[in-house]
């Protein structure tokens, strides 16, 4: 059938399954807005490009599907790289679609022109220049392949203007995407022997046991060992609350799972990247403890650490081989009792816990701060998908936008835990919260500092700077009426308990302003 490019874009994203896009319009990319108003695909209108590419992240990652963002060209492409290297980072699918200057125009600075293929490309798994309109129906197909694909990530699709308003055939097409990649047998085999010679493994979970869906089969690996089981920040879930042998989220204040991974002579590692945040990894190096290392991302493998086996495969295929093959262990040679406490506790802390117990099971974004280590560590979650974060890029501003993008995917009540220097970078999503109707609980914990920095500072007995003090005394509360939600103030002489249960009767969204000490958590 003969269609105009718009009209191609959005049927092959139908095609797709797409039933949700997040995005702001501009004048490169309205013909996709005609399109989308003829369609069964709800478009939701955010106040901000990032915004928009925050809730798109949020929704990939509660659903597991990819999702997708829709931007102008200029100004309203580059509003969406902080979204795009988020995404990125934390192997999150991803696509983005971005209209650009008529094709003739490319490359002669036109008003609102932005490379943006070369722009994104550092923070993009793959980025396709559509040149006809013929070409969009398979871009979008390869778009998500990829995206969706290996280690997953954000594609982008830049359009020129006029393409989408010329015609082309489009013949749909079955939605198809790549069989998630299949460990090696001998490496399987090669891994249960070294499972079997270890008397104190350890298992270390991350974001990619989420994606694969492995957490099922990772609980049952670390039974049949006696493991204590560490998780990410990405991979918060995939170890439920109460086993007994859960050690946390590992983190610098997590001393009982630095010291469990200080004693082990086995690391096995489940979807979960090294970086250079954490010195529980150089122990690792200075004992050589040997590494089992499963990922479906080659590139990751002997990256940071070198892995005296690894095991290249999606996790959930590479587990589920691997079970078979593994004899259940006596009791573990574990000493729990002489593993130190784990994270601190303070005022923040506790209102985390306060507020995941009243609400059950919610879902949890945070931003970036003091609040997302105390939430990260006291948030109560019990399955994987549930808990999101900005885990390798750390941006402030991301838990609002996607709470919005997780609840589309889910239906769910979000709790947004964030601090007073994050809520000010995206505050304005709310609007966007308000006007959809999003049921939304925002957990603003104000020290009226940026208390990262401020801890960061004291440590290294940085004086005089004021940097870290904010000096806003910002009614959040009445912001947040003014705005359409619901505002309470709890302040730091209330019952934590009692003032949460108060503050959540009545409806959503509402903001609550979490009045704190500047000096919590130091």
């Amino acid at each position: 059938m003969l269609l105009s490019g718009a009209n191609i874009l959005v049927a092959a994203l139908e095609e797709q399954g797409v039933r949700n896009i997040f995005g702001y319009p501009g004048a490169s990319i309205l013909s996709v807005y005609d399109a989308l108003a003829l369609s069964s695909i709800r478009h939701v209108l955010t106040a901000h490009e990032q915004g928009a590419c925050f809730a798109a992240e949020g929704y990939a990652r509660r659903s597991g599907r990819a999702g997708v963002v829709l931007a102008t060209s200029g100004p309203g492409a580059t509003n969406l790289v902080t979204g795009l290297a988020d995404a990125y980072m934390d192997s999150i699918p991803l696509v983005a679609v971005t209209g650009n200057v008529p094709l003739a125009q490319l490359g002669h600075d036109s008003f609102q022109e932005v490379d943006i293929f070369d722009v994104s490309m550092p923070v993009t798994k793959y980025g396709i220049i559509v040149k006809s309109a013929s070409e969009i129906a398979p871009a979008v197909r390869r778009a998500f392949a990829l995206a969706e694909s290996g280690r997953k990530g954000p594609v982008l699709i830049d359009i020129p203007s006029d393409i989408l308003d010329c015609a082309a055939e489009y013949e749909p097409a079955e939605q198809e995407r790549p069989l998630p990649l299949s460990p090696s047998e001998t490496d399987i085999e090669r891994a249960a022997a070294l499972i079997a010679a270890a008397k104190k493994p350890v298992i270390y979970a991350g974001g990619g046991a989420a994606a694969a869906g492995a957490e099922t089969s990772l609980m049952k690996l670390a039974g049949l060992i006696k493991a204590p089981v560490v998780t990410t920040y990405m991979g918060i879930g995939c170890c439920p609350p109460d086993y007994p042998h859960f050690l946390g989220v590992l983190s610098d204040t997590n001393a009982k799972a630095a010291a469990a991974i200080a004693e082990c002579d086995l690391f096995v590692t489940v979807g979960a990247r090294f970086n250079s945040r954490y010195g529980a990894f150089g122990v690792l190096r200075k004992k050589r403890i040997p590494l089992l290392q499963f990922d479906s991302d080659r590139a990751e493998i002997d990256k940071n650490i070198l892995a005296a086996l690894s095991v290249v495969g999606d996790a959930a295929l590479a587990l589920d081989a691997l079970l078979p093959l593994v004899a259940e262990k006596e009791e573990a040679e574990w000493d729990y009792t002489s593993l130190p406490d784990m994270a601190e506790e303070n005022r923040g802390t506790r209102i985390i816990r306060a507020l995941t117990r009243e609400l059950g099971d919610v879902t949890v974004t945070t931003d970036v701060g003091m609040h997302q280590e105390w939430a990260a560590h006291n948030a109560i979650i019990r399955t994987p998908r549930r808990f999101l974060t900005s885990g390798g890029l750390g941006a402030m501003g991301f838990g609002m936008g996607a709470a919005i993008g997780a609840h589309f995917a889910s239906g769910d009540t979000c709790l947004v835990v964030t601090g007073d220097g994050s809520f000010n970078m995206n505050m304005n999503e709310l609007t966007t919260a308000v006007k959809h109707h999003v049921p939304l609980v925002v957990a603003v914990m104000n020290n009226n500092a940026l208390g990262m920095i401020r801890k960061l500072q004291t440590a290294r007995k940085v004086k005089g700077s004021g940097v870290n003090a904010l000096y806003l005394n910002v009614d959040y509360a009445a912001l947040a009426r003014s705005m359409g939600a619901r505002g309470v103030t709890v302040t730091e002489e209330e019952d934590v308990d009692e003032a949460v249960k108060n503050a959540l009767d009545g409806p959503l969204p509402v903001v609550i302003d979490f009045k704190l000490p500047i000096n919590t958590g130091i």
